[in-house]
């Protein structure tokens, strides 16, 4: 018997120092990720725009679920974002600054 077993999926938003940019992804290990982000990929976008800050993430049970949000977010106006996020981080502070990472 085959038991399927739904893979955990978040998503987050990053900031840069001054709060300036904003950037959306998902993944299915949020520390990890964040750990690739903080030391930076010189492609990236994130690193170009120094998004290391952690300032909102959900965390869905499926990644299929994750992905959808994603991409509703990635079509929100700046001001919505900014809403979301502040609705639990009202000072935009960084999420994971006690992490081990």
């Amino acid at each position: 018997m085959y038991i399927y077993t739904m893979k955990k999926g978040y998503v987050y938003i990053l900031a840069n120092k001054y709060r300036t940019v904003l950037y959306i992804g998902v993944t299915s290990n949020l520390e990890r990720r964040l750990q690739e982000h903080k030391l930076g990929d010189a492609e990236s976008f994130t690193s170009k725009y120094n998004c290391n800050i952690l300032v909102h993430y959900e965390e869905y049970s499926d990644i299929s679920n994750a992905i959808a949000r994603e991409k509703q977010l990635k079509n929100w106006k700046r001001e919505w974002k900014e809403a979301l996020i502040k609705e639990l981080n009202p000072h935009m502070e960084d999420l994971s600054k006690d992490w081990e990472i």
